[in-house]
């Protein structure tokens, strides 16, 4: 009898603990009483407080002692327990870490006939080794492959690569499949069948090539990627597989790559792809401009014209409007591709599209804000021109249609105020409300204390004007609280 021991309160308050490797790689493969018998068998592992029989057990989970037996055997033979004893049951259990690094025991007759299948489908010209009998024995094991899928993907190896293929290739394919979910013979042969299928394609594609040999596995799951997933036709297919010559020469892999690019960026005929690299240059000169503009550098200036640069000639920005939206970029502390995208995307959503349109809408903002900044100035207010200046400006100008002599005559009215700009919306909502729209009906309305001055100035043009740090940083406040 043990000196120390859990209470049953301290065993039943504890964790029982299940390792990952267990619920990945074992679990879903296994029967539900299979599972039962593993967890409870290693709850009992930590505890000794209980009666830890084979008939209490039994009892226990409602399962017959052959039913346990037999489970314990299944787990054995995945290696997970080692069965010390039948009579009485004696099982120990092996940490799952030194499970997957160690090599395990198969029964001789469990893999008899795939060995023997397996040597045949190579036909003599060389000898299965124990030790890739072993590898095919645990990856059937691991991944739960029907051995009759695992011969078939063998033999398409061997007859595309011929003899010579080694089993690291054949259990890459194999593993590849089956994080694919191929694992059955069926599933095997409608891949399989896919590949025949689309065999003339790939046939003619190596034949426009200049590649003599049959394709790989590898080869014709491409291609049929290229073909089923991508949705590109034969004719482009081939129009730009012809494009590597030279010492670029083609190889599926590097045309995979390309291909790839043209899916990602919604390029899927030929005379798209043309233009695309005509463009090329003249895109990748226009994105050192807009770095140079930002104050960036990019080494791989693809990944700016693919992110950005195609998509915003896309929405229809001219190379002009784009280095001007780079250069209000920089002023406004935008520094980033990020950042002038999301700036792009205002003006898009603007309707500011050319030149001259970004221009006069430029115009327009410093044009009202240089009106609002003559009032802030004559009200004796230092600061510039806020949000809030301009929504109190659009509501007297948009809403209550206030001319601008008005606001200016309250603007005089307002000075020396304790509060002047609470003063002047007080003033002209007061005439707003009374129907007040002339500047004599206002003068009879309210006693005026000084004389009026109109500094309506506009601005028509952004590009090339002369503008002051506080000017500059108010107009690009007032764009950047634009909703997108």
């Amino acid at each position: 009898m043990s000196f120390c021991k859990y209470s049953t309160e301290y065993i039943a308050s504890s964790k029982t603990e299940l390792d990952n490797i267990f619920i990945n790689d074992y679990l879903p493969f296994a029967q539900p009483n299979q599972v039962i018998v593993y967890i409870y068998g290693l709850y009992l592992c930590s505890s000794n407080a209980f009666d830890n029989s084979l008939s209490n057990f039994s009892s226990t989970l409602n399962l017959s002692e052959d039913e346990i037996i037999s489970a314990f055997e299944y787990w054995e033979e995945q290696g997970l327990v080692r069965l010390l004893r039948v009579n009485p049951l004696e099982v120990t259990y092996i940490p799952l870490k030194n499970v997957v690094s160690a090599n395990k025991l198969y029964k001789p007759d469990k893999y008899e006939t795939f060995n023997q299948q397996a040597q045949e489908i190579f036909q003599g010209k060389r000898s299965i080794s124990k030790h890739e009998y072993q590898e095919y024995y645990d990856f059937l094991e691991r991944f739960h492959v029907e051995q009759e899928a695992l011969l078939m993907i063998m033999k398409y190896c061997v007859e595309t690569k011929q003899s010579a293929v080694g089993y690291n290739y054949i259990l890459t394919v194999a593993k590849n499949w089956a994080n694919e979910g191929i694992t059955s013979t069926l599933q095997v042969e409608e891949r399989l069948n896919k590949f025949e299928e689309k065999s003339p394609e790939i046939t003619e594609i190596f034949n426009a090539t200049g590649i003599k040999r049959a394709p790989y596995v590898e080869e014709r799951a491409t291609v049929n990627k290229w073909l089923n997933d991508y949705g590109f036709s034969l004719d482009v297919i081939l129009h730009i597989c012809k494009t590597f010559k030279g010492k670029n020469r083609f190889s599926v892999e590097k045309a995979d790559g390309l291909i790839k690019k043209y899916y990602e960026m919604k390029l899927f005929s030929s005379n798209e792809i043309d233009n695309f690299e005509k463009d090329k240059k003249e895109l990748y000169d226009l994105s050192k401009e807009i770095n140079k503009e930002l104050g960036l550098f990019y080494e791989n200036l693809e990944v700016v014209v693919e992110n950005y640069i195609l998509k915003w000639i896309n929405l229809g920005f001219d190379r002009s409007l784009l280095l001007e939206i780079a250069r209000y970029c920089f002023k406004s502390s935008i520094r980033t591709l990020d950042g002038m995208d999301k700036s792009v995307a205002k003006f898009y959503k603007l309707g500011l599209l050319s030149i001259d349109a970004f221009n006069e809408y430029m115009g327009e903002i410093l044009a009202v804000d240089e009106k609002l900044q003559n009032i802030l100035d004559e009200l004796g207010i230092k600061r510039v021109v806020n949000f809030i200046d301009r929504e109190n400006y659009k509501t007297w100008k948009d809403s209550w249609k206030l001319s601008d002599e008005l606001i200016e005559h309250a603007t005089n009215l307002s000075k020396a105020k304790e509060n002047p700009i609470k003063y002047l919306s007080r003033i002209l909502a007061d005439w707003h409300e009374k129907g007040i729209k002339t500047l004599q009906e206002a003068k009879n309305t309210t006693p005026i204390s000084s004389n009026s001055t109109n500094q309506n100035n506009s601005a028509k043009n952004f590009t090339g004007r002369s503008y002051s740090n506080s000017q500059l940083n108010a107009l690009f406040q007032s764009i950047d609280e634009i909703d997108v």
